[in-house]
């Protein structure tokens, strides 16, 4: 997984609120369980029409928003069914931090296991946030997940709280996989151990 310190980037606003993962990547595209290649449907249902074309309202088909890197919603973002094709789908486009008044905790969690920082704040602050993206391109946003801080293209800065273990995992690039690995060596000299206690298993 990719490690997470710090982000300067295009912040896309995105000002609806309950984007549940059915809008985030449409059931259709379950199928796979590979992480990459979900991008290009990321939020497919308002993105495109039914004849596959762009639609040219939509956010991020704005040519100041293709290579956004940051996403500021509404409250409740990835409510619905527990998918974790959701931050596959976000994390292929290119987003690495959506910052909302609140998340769904299912999605919350599974932004961190797939290097993506969810950054819950209060709505006065977000729409502060919010406002600041819609400058932009030219506007862009800097994350600092060890001071735990975000600072506006103006200068402004905000704090946010994470959990020290998630932020530890996200800063070194640990998944699941990732954190049983560090014990290995333990794992192995268990292994040994019970190899040789228990010949017959």
């Amino acid at each position: 997984m990719d490690k997470f310190n710090t982000l300067t980037g295009i912040a896309a606003p995105m000002p609806l609120v309950n984007i549940d993962t059915d809008m985030i990547i449409p059931k259709q595209f379950l199928k796979t369980i590979k992480r990459s290649g979900l991008g290009v449907n990321l939020f497919d249902e308002m993105r495109y029409d039914r004849q596959g074309n762009e639609v040219a309202d939509f956010v991020l088909n704005k040519d100041a928003y293709r290579e956004a890197e940051i996403l500021v919603a509404g409250e409740n973002f990835g409510c619905g069914s527990s998918r974790e094709h959701a931050p596959w789908a976000i994390k292929d486009f290119g987003i690495r931090c959506v910052i909302a008044p609140s998340f769904a905790d299912i999605f919350y969690n599974n932004c961190f296991k797939n290097g993506i920082l969810p950054v819950a704040l209060p709505k006065e602050q977000v729409d502060v946030l919010m406002k600041d993206a819609e400058k932009g391109a030219n506007a862009r946003m800097s994350i600092d997940l060890e001071a735990q801080t975000i600072t506006t293209s103006d200068g402004e800065v905000f704090s946010f709280e994470v959990d020290s273990f998630k932020k530890h995992c996200l800063m070194n690039g640990l998944d699941d996989i990732g954190l049983t690995m560090e014990k290995a060596a333990a794992i192995d000299t268990f292994e040994g151990s019970a190899a040789q206690a228990r010949p017959w298993v």
